[in-house]
């Protein structure tokens, strides 16, 4: 899968090329052909796909900007006025995109609502780009849901885990919420991941503070920079503790990465990238520990070095699973 890099050709020409697009899909009639050089612009780089997801979420919101504000937005001199509304309207959209990238969208009226759904599949990654210009990056089977409101913008994570880099915004915090845990931030950078019996977060950038879903707002757990924590499903969140953000966010480009893990550890994390989950024989082989870097694409080449490097053997159950197994 391709990992988001700089595009060659520049943020502007890439922000210009995808308004045109938008403003194309708009019309009624598209042939089959520009609609397959419209898929071939697409997905040609990650940045043309967060342009135009940019694009879409500020469409949405530029509806609910006071009508002066927006009609401030897209007036052009006389003289070169378009003649279609709505290539205006994009050139606004492109307007608030670069207002975004300065950190000026607190400038203007804030959308009172936007509300959207986000979903990856087993081994895809996907990168979302949303209206106040903080992005979200969604591993393997994962699944939440975003809400953005007056006073605040609140993600539901449903399941899975996300990487969240948040636009600074005192006036709307961000609220994570997944399991019986929340993170609320202002503006940072962090990774949590919702499992079934506990939330993991861990921070790369900036501060959060970490509670239990209903606890009062006076009882957090403040987190930094290379602190992390977890919150178990009484809603209990434990003292921070030190973790490494590069290695618990390397799925990002595709990674997986164990640093003196437990094979129970490695099999929880190798069922979330296969169609099976994978197992453990006994509590012998699950306390049996690994350090090495594999590719969350390629899974069988795990479980083909893991007898070589462990005194184990992988079999395959009549369910279709397999099992590791001491050798």
């Amino acid at each position: 899968m391709m990992d988001t890099r700089d595009c060659a050709c520049g943020q502007t020409t890439v922000r210009d090329d995808a308004a045109r697009w938008f403003v194309r899909l708009q019309e009624p009639a598209v042939s089959a052909d520009e609609q397959q050089r419209f898929d071939v612009w697409l997905n040609e780089h990650p940045q043309h796909r967060d342009e135009f997801q940019l694009l879409q979420g500020l469409w949405s919101a530029a509806d609910l900007l006071p009508a002066p504000r927006l009609q401030a937005l897209v007036d052009t001199p006389p003289g070169r006025r378009e003649r279609r509304p709505l290539l205006r309207y994009a050139v606004a959209a492109s307007v608030l995109a670069v207002a975004l990238g300065l950190g000026l969208f607190s400038g203007l009226n804030h959308p009172q609502g936007y509300s959207a759904e986000f979903a990856t599949a087993l081994g895809e990654r996907r990168h979302v780009a949303l209206p106040d210009g903080s992005v979200i990056d969604l591993n393997s089977r994962s699944r939440l849901q975003v809400r953005f409101e007056k006073d605040r913008r609140l993600i539901e994570l449903a399941e899975g885990e996300a990487m969240f880099s948040v636009e600074h915004d005192t006036s709307r915090p961000f609220v994570v919420e997944a399991g019986n845990g929340k993170v609320t931030v202002t503006g940072t950078r962090f990774d949590v991941r919702r499992d079934v019996t506990q939330t993991r977060v861990a921070v790369e950038q900036g501060t959060v503070k970490v509670q239990g879903r209903n606890a009062p707002d006076s009882q957090f757990i403040s987190l930094t920079a290379g602190l992390g924590t977890h919150i178990d499903g009484n809603g209990v969140v434990a003292s921070a503790y030190a973790v490494n953000p590069a290695e618990l966010t390397a799925w990002r480009s595709g990674k997986l990465v164990f640093n003196n893990a437990s094979l129970s550890e490695v099999a929880a994390e190798v069922s979330r990238y296969r169609d099976k989950p994978l197992k453990v024989a006994n509590p012998t082989v699950a306390s049996l520990r690994l350090t090495s870097v594999f590719k969350s694409d390629n899974t069988d080449a795990l479980l083909k070095a893991l007898p070589s490097i462990l005194p184990v053997a992988v079999r395959t159950l009549a369910d279709g699973s397999q099992e590791i197994i001491s050798k």
